[in-house]
């Protein structure tokens, strides 16, 4: 048993013997319970790690151009363009979206994306609804109207 103190924000330090003897890495999670007045902390395994998708050159070159496409989608839906269907699929085989989500970051569904956002911006929307009934409602008066 080693003796380890506390430090000023509540941290300890786990000795290198223990930590080697978990198979512990730095930013790996523990769980921490006050047992029976001792301190039990338990590793955590939050996901399973998995060998990296091996990538030919060509698959490479499409995630690179698929994450710089969706970092400027995050930061400027507006000014950005979505991704080929080769990069979305790339980028779900690397686990950089998720794979059923892929059609909402192609060039197709992202233009409609860009075209929602320049009306939201341009305050060219109808406006929020209590209820379905009531959104009809206005879209029927609309109609009429020849808005």
């Amino acid at each position: 048993m080693a003796a380890v103190r506390i430090g000023p924000k509540h941290q300890v330090t786990i000795p290198q013997k223990v930590f080697r003897h978990l198979h512990l890495s730095a930013g790996d999670f523990v769980d921490a319970e006050a047992e029976g007045g001792r301190i039990v902390l338990t590793p955590l395994r939050l996901a399973a790690k998995t060998p990296a998708t091996r990538l030919t050159p060509t698959e490479q070159k499409a995630l690179l151009r698929a994450r710089a496409k969706i970092e400027q989608i995050r930061k400027d839906l507006r000014r950005s363009s979505g991704l080929t269907r080769q990069e979305a699929a790339v980028a779900a085989r690397a686990g950089l979206i998720e794979s059923e989500q892929q059609y909402w970051w192609t060039e197709e569904w992202q233009k409609g994306e860009r075209a929602a956002e320049s009306d939201r911006r341009g305050r060219r929307f109808l406006g929020t609804f209590d209820s379905v009934t009531a959104m009809k409602a206005t879209l029927r008066q609309r109609a009429r109207a020849g808005a």
